[in-house]
Formats: structure tokens, C-alpha cells, sequence
């Protein structure tokens, strides 16, 4: 009987290692796709824009700092290890106090921005 050996490597991935290979901001990053979606993290501060997604839910999940996602009539704050959903069509506007990693979970080609041209809109796709 003849072992088989895979040459295929399994891998977890480390959120902290990730986040330490980038410093700038607003820029998410993707680190894993499943099926159609894919899990980006990303740093922020500051005041983002208004915007939507119309054909999408907009998942964000805080791994460090607390998010404020201003809606236009109210908020919600997101903690560490917490998460929180956007339904799809609903105009938000994330704010940071202070920095915030968080990890963002949305099919493959949504942009941050939704239908928004901006400075803040960011290049799809970028793996890290």
C-alpha cells in the first residue's frame, strides 16, 4: 500500500500578523474569498462619507478600537468582537474616534463607497 502525501499546505490566517504588514488607512484589504464573497480588513479614523450599497448587506466586524456607524437617524456603536450588519439600500457613514481595525465581509467587487465617487474610494481587489 502506497502513502499518499499532499503537497497541498494548510494555513490558518493570523488577523494580527495581517494587520501589521499595512499602515494605511481606509484602505481594506483582502485576506480570504468564500464562494462569491470576501473578507477584507481595513484601518480607520476619522469621518468616512455617506453612501449605500444597493445591491448588497455590508458586514462589519471589530477585531480592535469602537466603530460608530451613523445612519440618518441615529447610530450604533460596534465593540471589539462584535458585528454588525448594514442591510443593503441603507445610507451609512462610518466614523472611528480613534483607530479601528475591523474586518468587512461583502461579495467581490462592492466598493467602499458604494455609488459614491471619492478620495476615500478605494482599489478592489488588493490581497494581502
Amino acid at each position: 500500500m502506497t502513502d499518499i502525501v499532499s503537497t497541498k499546505s494548510y494555513n490558518s490566517i493570523n488577523l494580527a500578523e495581517k494587520l501589521s504588514l499595512f499602515s494605511e488607512q481606509w484602505q481594506p484589504k483582502v485576506i480570504a474569498e468564500l464562494n462569491e464573497y470576501q473578507f477584507k480588513i481595513v484601518k480607520i479614523e476619522g469621518d468616512f462619507i455617506w453612501h449605500g450599497h444597493v445591491d448588497t448587506d455590508e458586514a462589519f466586524l471589530v477585531i480592535e478600537g469602537i466603530l460608530r456607524i451613523d445612519f440618518r437617524d441615529g447610530h450604533v456603536l460596534v465593540n471589539p468582537g462584535e458585528l454588525f450588519i448594514v442591510p443593503k439600500g441603507v445610507e451609512h457613514k462610518p466614523y472611528a474616534e480613534n483607530e479601528v481595525k475591523m474586518m468587512l465581509i461583502e461579495p467581490r467587487g462592492v466598493l467602499n463607497t458604494g455609488h459614491e465617487d471619492s478620495q476615500r474610494t478605494a482599489q478592489n481587489d488588493i490581497w494581502i
